[in-house]
């Protein structure tokens, strides 16, 4: 098996597996309760239409972004499943731009823990937004190797829901920190570090043929 494929298969499966523990988190959610899990932390704005609206639109849209956006970047679909590929964009895209981006950003002014912290997930929004924007700009105007590269930037951040949990997991038993600073910590890292890969995943592959 040759080491791209085996990459692709590992990426493929490492993508099923943690969009499953997404569904997972979700479901409770589905009950509309206000006390499951992490609503139970908002008591104090749980009260508010337009967040309440904003957090169920985000986490019932979040699985189906991860995984649109984890099949785009496959060879097959580019290569012999075109109009799979830009419809399955055209969802992403759209789901991104028009419901997950703008709830999370309404989130992001609500987030736990401090200013810092608010900040990051602001930010987070904005970028996600923007990038995924102008993916979409650049595949209009033909311009395929930076619709990739924004596509990349993008998906980076659709992956901040998993490594958000991943670091809320880790951080704690390595570092000992006050609580505020260590929730502003993992608000951070969540994002910064996949924006970081994503740029040298971009640059790695810069002169690799992009398939239109």
């Amino acid at each position: 098996m040759k080491l791209k494929s085996a990459a692709g298969i590992i990426w493929t499966a490492a993508i099923l597996y943690f969009s499953g523990l997404m569904i997972l988190i979700t479901l409770p959610y589905l009950s509309f309760k206000l006390d499951v899990d992490f609503l139970i932390t908002k008591q104090r704005i749980i009260h508010l239409k337009h967040w309440r609206f904003a957090f169920y639109l985000h986490i019932l849209s979040s699985v189906f972004v991860l995984l649109a956006g984890a099949v785009q970047f496959s060879d097959l679909l580019l290569k012999k499943y075109k109009g799979i590929h830009r419809f399955v964009g055209k969802m992403y895209v759209y789901i991104v731009l028009l419901v997950s981006g703008p709830g999370a950003l309404v989130m992001s002014f609500y987030a736990n823990g401090d200013a810092t912290a608010k900040t990051s997930f602001v930010i987070l929004s904005l970028l996600w937004i923007a990038f995924t924007g102008l993916a979409f700009i650049y595949v209009l105007k033909k311009d395929f190797v930076k619709h990739r590269q924004f596509m990349i930037r993008s998906y980076a951040l659709t992956l901040s829901a998993i490594t958000l949990r991943a670091y809320a997991f880790v951080i704690p038993h390595f570092m000992h920190m006050e609580a505020k600073q260590e929730y502003a910590l993992i608000a951070w890292t969540s994002w910064t570090i996949n924006l970081l890969i994503a740029e040298g995943i971009i640059y790695f592959t810069r002169k690799k043929p992009v398939i239109s």
